[in-house]
């Protein structure tokens, strides 16, 4: 009878985990939130406060992000549909050449969005620390998260852990054939969120003091109950 020894059964492990916990973590991330995904304005609840996921405005190679533009209508057309109130624009302004909030308000503005309407978050970083301050800094329990439709379900999956009640608008995704990089690297962003929730213990790199927005309590939304929050 044929047996592995130790260092087989090592290498063994070692080459089938890694694939194991992508495709476990990808599932879990995707199958517990889908049912709060929302891709037309006339089918999404209402909410008083939006949640801006930020990125860049401009690729590396040079011309417009088709990533940002998208994320900025979407933004627009739930502001004026009257599916949101108020929104955060959250996102990096890590050099004084590159600041995410401050190109979404420019970019919002031109499509009608009052500057009134908008609060700046500078230190959202990461998806984990936009969602968790949204809660601590700006007071917000339930929101709309808006992003890319392939990055909101592991946005989602944080605001459950984090017990914050939130559903999102996902704007329409590039064709595979352009964003197949982009996607590869959620898959293993994904996996990295349920290490920092479950395993890192993982917190927003910045604090702050409280800032109250300029919205009334927030609007009710039916959304299927959340996962229990992580305990810190």
């Amino acid at each position: 009878m044929f047996r592995l020894t130790r260092w087989q059964w090592t290498t063994l492990l070692g080459l089938t985990l890694p694939p194991l916990f992508i495709v476990l973590a990808n599932t879990w991330v995707v199958s517990s939130t889908q049912g709060r995904v929302f891709e037309r304005p006339t089918d999404i609840p209402a909410n008083a406060v939006g949640l801006v996921l930020g990125t860049a405005k401009y690729l590396p190679a040079g011309g417009l992000n088709p990533y940002f533009q998208n994320r900025m209508q979407a933004a627009a057309d739930l502001y004026h549909s009257g599916k949101i109130r108020h929104l955060i624009l959250s996102g990096s302004n890590q050099t004084p050449a590159y600041d995410e909030p401050t190109e979404m308000r420019k970019s919002l503005r031109s499509l009608g969005v009052p500057d009134a309407a908008m609060t700046a978050d500078y230190a959202g970083r990461r998806t984990l620390d936009s969602v968790v301050r949204a809660r601590d800094i700006f007071g917000q329990h339930h929101f709309t998260i808006i992003s890319d439709k392939f990055h909101v379900y592991r946005a989602l999956f944080l605001c459950d852990r984090f017990g914050i009640r939130a559903i999102a608008y996902g704007a329409p995704d590039l064709p595979w054939s352009a964003s197949v990089r982009t996607r590869l690297r959620e898959y293993g962003a994904r996996c990295k969120a349920v290490l920092d929730v479950y395993v890192l213990g993982t917190q927003p790199r910045f604090r702050g003091q409280p800032i109250a927005l300029p919205v009334d309590a927030p609007v009710a939304t039916d959304t299927p109950p959340i996962a229990p929050a992580v305990q810190k």
